[in-house]
């Protein structure tokens, strides 16, 4: 499935295909290709716009030509999700997926919802979960396993498709509309000087872009601030999750069988949960998700997981098992209020870049499958009348009156309600989605950023967590190498800061630096010296899950995306 942009760089420009670029790196002038329609991101919403995009041309006995590109080494590397998985969206790009061997092998056979306290447990009865949790006729997937099906389905149509390539640039035209994005340039050392095996970026050019980065997107922060798309909406709020993959026990497995629970070991006031899923093969995901508007700065998400694992009605799962790999992801969970803009001159934004999920249902491939097919159906209409560079309006209009607008509008008040305790959440959510089944006369709204949640360290008390046991629960360095993320050391470090000194003088005095707690991979660390305390960033060990870029209290941390290929590389997450 890989392909190396080198070789078809090469293969191309013999054919035609290449023009300079006008922009110059220092020392090459960059090439660049043109397509109608260049698509950021090889996950669910990336590949079904896509795919999308081929099937109507085929259609209408027509071409586009469309071009994915995928900054994981390869399709599927960095997609870690729980992941339940609800087919509506996928039966509608391909309706026969089942005769096809798309990899959704484990139907949900049974679920169970828990309230846990330290040592016990109470299981909520069936006939009173709300819809949103209740999972007749959904699958436990791989994601990762799904996306990399879908590649193959693109690939198919005609899609091409880079991984191991990241967009580091969004390109613009001179009217100021997005023509495209450039990737980043190989082979650059720590000092920011090209070294032996420099190798310029590649411009691509595309009639519309969509970026389809996942969950907090650099180039799609960027395009927000650019075009104002978060102008009128509520702060985006966030979630951490963390997952392992286990090989548990035969006598212990039941495929299909989904547990959620809430309550221990997080506190009331802090808004979290779990998942246990039981794929085939003797497979179980098991996860822990946190919000990030969490108060307390010696919160740790990933020690809060470890916690959890311990829980009498969830570590005999566990026991006699084998941990295979670990993975962290931050998620959106604002909802419909939280929604930008989704599109702009020359592109849109899709998938978990804008914010497609639904928290209550703790699912979003379906919604940024459904997502990617709307904004291709956009584009494709456009391309039919030979526009380009303009603003797809068509696309939000076709949301707004879709399944998924209205699956969206009647869990719009969930998050908002939970993130007012684990009782009172729980209580209001009961009637909002039981009693006035989502459609309350009512619409609760987000008041704050993460980053603005966390209450000084006088003011709060540390909290001591457990030793691993090397069993059940592990540290974070021994979880970030059955990840397998790699980075090549002598690159620029792309976790960047604003302000180097914000680190001690901020965080450290006013939160007793936060960073090296919700990190889940122990990039950050205060390294105290004879000239004082300093922080450490041990780059090689992020896993792209975001939440630095989210959570540091005063924004000073800046994800950008490090060369193509690097970080985690997940096997069937």
């Amino acid at each position: 499935m890989r392909k190396r942009l080198s070789l078809v760089t090469s293969r191309n420009f013999n054919r035609g295909y290449f023009t300079p670029a006008s922009k110059e790196t220092g020392l090459a002038e960059r090439e660049s290709m043109q397509y109608d329609v260049v698509v950021v991101g090889a996950g669910p919403a990336g590949l079904a716009c896509a795919i999308r995009l081929k099937q109507i041309a085929a259609e209408r006995g027509s071409e586009a030509s469309v071009c994915v590109i995928e900054k994981g080494s390869e399709v599927g590397a960095h997609i870690l999700s729980g992941a339940v998985m609800d087919p509506r969206a996928l039966a509608e790009l391909f309706p026969d997926w089942q005769a096809m061997d798309a990899p959704l092998n484990a139907p949900v056979t049974e679920d169970r919802f828990l309230f846990l306290g330290e040592r016990s447990a109470f299981r909520v009865p069936n006939f009173l979960l709300p819809a949103c949790f209740r999972n007749h006729g959904n699958y436990v997937v791989s994601l990762g396993n799904v996306c990399r099906w879908l590649a193959q389905q693109a690939e198919g149509l005609g899609v091409e498709i880079f991984p191991g390539f990241a967009a580091s640039e969004v390109l613009y035209d001179e009217r100021g509309s997005v023509r495209g994005v450039a990737t980043g340039d190989m082979g650059v050392g720590k000092d920011g000087e090209p070294g032996l095996n420099y190798q310029p970026g590649m411009e691509l050019h595309a009639k519309y872009t969509f970026f389809a980065e996942g969950c907090r997107g650099q180039l799609g922060r960027q395009l927000q601030a650019k075009y104002k798309l978060d102008e009128g909406r509520d702060p985006q709020v966030y979630g951490i999750g963390l997952k392992e993959l286990w090989h548990i026990q035969s006598e212990k497995h039941q495929s299909g069988l989904v547990i959620h629970t809430a309550g221990w070991p997080l506190d009331t006031g802090t808004y979290g949960g779990s998942f246990l899923y039981h794929m085939e093969d003797n497979l179980v995901c098991i996860g822990f998700v946190v919000g990030l508007g969490y108060t307390n700065p010696y919160l740790s998400p990933f020690e809060e997981f470890q916690r959890y694992k311990t829980h009498p009605s969830i570590r005999p799962f566990l026991e006699g098992g084998k941990r295979i790999s670990y993975g962290a992801r931050a998620i959106a969970a604002g909802g419909l209020q939280s929604l930008p803009k989704l599109v702009f001159p020359g592109g849109g934004l899709i998938g978990d870049n804008a914010g497609f999920l639904n928290a209550s249902r703790i699912k979003g491939s379906h919604a940024a499958i459904k997502s990617g097919m709307l904004a291709a159906d956009a584009a494709i209409d456009a391309l039919a009348a030979n526009r380009s560079g303009d603003e797809l309006t068509s696309y939000p209009e076709k949301f707004a009156t879709s399944w998924l607008h209205e699956e969206l509008h009647r869990a719009r008040n969930f998050k908002p309600w939970m993130s007012k305790g684990l009782y009172t959440g729980t209580a209001m959510v009961g009637i909002d989605q039981i009693v006035f089944g989502g459609k309350a006369p009512w619409t609760l709204h987000h008041d704050h950023a993460d980053n603005e949640t966390l209450k000084n360290k006088s003011e709060v008390r540390p909290i001591a967590y457990p030793k691993p046991d090397g069993v059940v629960t592990f540290d974070r360095l021994s979880s970030v190498f059955i990840s397998n993320t790699n980075h090549g050391e002598d690159q620029p470090v792309h976790l960047t800061l604003k302000d180097p000194s914000v680190p001690v003088n901020v965080n450290l005095a006013l939160y007793d630096a936060p960073e090296q707690r919700y990190c889940p991979a122990g990039v950050y660390e205060i390294v105290t010296e004879p000239s004082g305390p300093r922080l450490q960033i041990n780059a090689q060990n992020c896993v792209h899950c975001k939440t630095c870029d989210i959570k540091d209290p005063t924004q000073n941390i800046v994800w950008v995306a490090p060369e193509g290929g690097g970080g985690p590389n997940y096997p069937n997450m």
